[in-house]
């Protein structure tokens, strides 16, 4: 049981939070910026896009035959899959004590039937609290937050790379502005390890980043002994989407995670951009994961019945 709970948690974080990594207490009526920005404002905006702060509401739901694929693939090993949907709610006024809410509901794979709610509270002295909802045993379990350095098994992220990453975790320093060069990461898939939620997914990574101007900023780690000591991030100039994040271990790199970022056309506000896709690889083991967002499923400030966020909702999933 425990192991199926740890399993859980972390397919959710991944799924629901995949990049909480810039400064804390952010509001959510964060302004455009404008002139000269330090790494601190930098960071500050990319918390602002990560949590989709410019929305009352976002969601991935199911569109047809579309649905966010969660794909983890071991070194030599056959990829396995799960599908879901997610919805977070940051529509709660100032002064009230819970600041978002995050719903997650697995619809394929060895999580099917699987639920989980996040509620991350305004202070940011207080942890964040999780409700899993175990279809096998038609029962909510309550646990507190993992530990930030613990890594789920099979995958590429920690806890603190999806979720737990605290702004006084790290020293932030601007490098500049440069062009990105490059096309984004992701899984290639055999012929003989497709299956039917795989064989849609692209087959190429996303080059939508290149040629784009962005911030390169140097994430140092406040942790002693930690598994990264630094990380370079690479941001768009005007969105503020961080396409790639690059972990080091003294001179070694370890690990790379890229995201496709898409525009999600709301208003004039350059950061109204959704997930295309998230690609994460260990340098080390080879292992990688790859959870990929079709445009059709991206929603924002949909309507929702008021218990939507709740116990209620998590124990209506159909197994």
């Amino acid at each position: 049981m425990r192991q199926t709970l740890r399993a859980s948690v972390a397919a959710f974080t991944l799924a629901t939070t995949f990049s909480l990594t810039a400064t804390a207490g952010v509001p959510k009526n964060l302004p455009y910026p404008s002139g000269n920005l330090t790494a601190d404002q930098i960071i500050e905006q990319v918390y602002f896009v990560n949590h989709f702060y410019g929305f009352k509401n976002y969601a991935i739901t199911k569109k047809g035959d579309d649905i966010t694929v969660l794909v983890i693939k071991s070194e030599g090993k056959t990829p396995t899959t799960n599908t879901l949907e997610r919805y977070l709610n940051n529509d709660y006024p100032e002064g009230n004590a819970v600041k978002a809410e995050d719903l997650a509901i697995f619809r394929s794979g060895k999580l099917k039937g699987t639920g989980m709610l996040i509620t991350d509270y305004e202070s940011d002295a207080k942890s964040q609290s999780y409700m899993i909802w175990l279809p096998a045993l038609r029962k909510i379990r309550r646990f507190a937050e993992p530990a930030q350095d613990d890594a789920w098994g099979g995958s590429d992220f920690t806890f603190g790379d999806v979720a737990l990453r605290k702004p006084n975790n790290e020293t932030h320093e601007l490098l500049g502005k440069e062009t990105f060069n490059d096309c984004l990461g992701f899984m290639e898939i055999k012929d003989d390890e497709q299956t039917r939620y795989t064989t849609g997914l692209p087959k190429s990574g996303s080059c939508s980043p290149k040629g784009k101007e962005v911030y390169k900023v140097k994430s140092t780690t406040k942790f002693e002994n930690w598994w990264y000591d630094y990380r370079v991030s690479y941001i768009d100039a005007k969105t503020f989407a961080d396409y790639r994040s690059e972990y080091f271990k003294g001179n070694d790199k370890v690990k790379v995670i890229d995201r496709d970022w898409v525009p999600l056309g709301q208003g004039s506000d350059p950061r109204a951009v959704g997930w295309g896709y998230w690609y994460g690889k260990t340098l080390a083991t080879g292992n990688q994961t790859w959870a990929v967002i079709p445009s059709s499923v991206n929603q924002v400030n949909g309507t929702y019945d008021s218990d939507w966020w709740s116990e209620s909702t998590l124990r209506k999933i159909k197994r």
